[in-house]
Parts: C-alpha cells; structure tokens; sequence
C-alpha cells in the first residue's frame, strides 16, 4: 500500500514539473489575432502576455473606433491562448494522473 502511495506521489511530483516545463515552453508559443479588415494585429503568448500590436494609420483618425478594435481584437486573442493554454497544460495533468477510476470524466 505504501509502496502504491509513495510511487503515485513520485508521479504527482514529476507531473508537477513537466505541468512548469509545458507553462515555460507556452512563453514562445505564440499566438496571433487580427481584426477583420485587418487593421489591427495582435501577437500574444500562450500565456496571454501582449508581444505586439500593430495599427494602420487609418485607425488613428478615429479614437472611439481604435478602442472598439482594441478591445475586440484583444478579447478574441485571449480566448485563443487561453484555449491552447489550457489544452496544453490539461493534456499534461492527464497523462501524470495516477489511474484512478472516473478520473478522466474530469479531462472532458
């Protein structure tokens, strides 16, 4: 029994790691987004951290549509990373899991 716990616990912890290698590589993952006139580009990490935006000069003229772009290219890029981010990182946890019946109801 103790050999059982003491070698899942060896597994959590060696999950844990591989969960951290998967959030460091997620920093050069990147993930792009732009507005639908291509106006607006937008460059995050998987991670969500902003790398770049890019604005045509067009967009400039019109502070109240800057914004709406802004807000709607950034929400649509976040929801991106955050996809990836937590497909990566679940596909992680999964396979460091100790067989567990049920467990992967969890997963879905």
């Amino acid at each position: 029994m103790f050999g059982d716990l003491m070698g899942m616990m060896g597994k959590l912890k060696e999950t844990q790691a591989k969960v951290e290698a998967t959030k460091e590589r997620l920093n050069s993952v990147m993930v792009d987004e732009q507005s639908p006139d291509a106006l607006l580009k937008v460059t995050l990490t998987a991670n969500r951290e902003l790398k770049s935006i890019e604005i045509d000069d067009s967009l400039l003229e019109d502070k109240e549509q800057l914004e709406d772009y802004l807000v709607l290219t950034l929400n649509k890029a976040i929801e991106k990373a955050t996809k990836v981010n937590e497909t990566e990182l679940a596909a992680v946890a999964k396979e460091g899991m100790p067989n567990i019946p049920g467990i992967d109801s969890f997963f879905k």
